[in-house]
């Protein structure tokens, strides 16, 4: 420990108004990254039926993020159940195109936790085309809309 990091201590701040009293937005995001699914989804009436994988990047905006303050974990999202959540969205649906299937999960994710915005990110590792890419991929975006006064 130097000697400038005796002037630096936790003032058990854990509020949301910053040191002249304003209010404090906090957003918190949540991320899953990779989740790795087998899908039936594809234009070709071939591809539904083989089926394939799909790899899923999710974020989940929190606006009201309690959790900052209370550390507690009701109030926050679980990351598992949001990857249960996306993974049972998607292995139960044979979309033909990867936009339809990302807003499906997204609006699920809307439904099922308390968040402001979601994105939804599929990639096709192997895609169906004749040339060689590392993948292809669609994200979808989702914000709820304050109600108008």
């Amino acid at each position: 420990m130097g000697p400038a990091d005796d002037d630096i201590e936790d003032d058990g701040l854990d509020d949301d108004f910053d040191d002249e009293g304003s209010r404090l937005q906090t957003v918190v995001t949540v991320e899953v990254n990779g989740l790795s699914l087998y899908t039936h989804l594809g234009v070709t009436a071939a591809e539904r039926e083989v089926g394939q994988r799909l790899i899923l990047d999710i974020r989940l905006e929190l606006a009201d993020a309690a959790v900052t303050v209370t550390d507690r974990l009701e109030d926050t999202v679980d990351y598992g159940r949001v990857c249960e959540v996306a993974a049972l969205v998607a292995t139960q649906r044979s979309d033909k195109t990867l936009e339809r299937l990302c807003g499906a999960v997204a609006d699920r994710l809307l439904k099922d936790f308390d968040a402001q915005v979601v994105s939804v990110k599929a990639s096709k590792p192997e895609p169906p085309i004749p040339l060689p890419v590392e993948d292809v991929s669609v994200e979808v975006w989702r914000e709820l809309e304050e109600p108008e006064d």
